[in-house]
């Protein structure tokens, strides 16, 4: 079986860093939510975050330069447990839109969240 970009990186049990996630492809990975957006009532139904690296990743502090991971789930207007500062684990195809990654409707799992900090 050839190589793929995401099992060249190093990765763990919550697979590789978002920084290490590859152009396109499958991938799991792992990070904090940045941010989340609201869609406004006229428009699409979406909830779309923004996720960066575990390391530094805090609601309110701006993440260390680094690769940036656009998540959107289509057809939601919320998603429980998925609030700035969260950490969790995706796993889901990677497209490029708009200049950054972005993964649609990813599987996730919530590793930990700003309550138990």
């Amino acid at each position: 079986m050839a190589d793929s970009p995401q099992s060249a990186a190093p990765s763990g049990r919550f697979g590789v860093p978002v920084s290490g996630i590859p152009e396109k492809g499958r991938v799991v990975c792992h990070g904090h939510i940045e941010s989340v957006t609201y869609m406004p009532a006229d428009q699409t139904v979406a909830f779309t975050a923004i996720v960066s690296d575990s390391e530094g990743a805090r609601p309110g502090s701006r993440p260390a330069p680094g690769r940036r991971l656009r998540v959107i789930w289509l057809g939601r207007h919320r998603v429980p447990g998925i609030d700035a500062g969260t950490e969790v684990r995706l796993e889901g195809m990677i497209t490029q839109s708009q200049g950054l990654p972005t993964m649609f409707n990813p599987r996730y799992e919530i590793l930990s969240s700003q309550e138990n900090e």
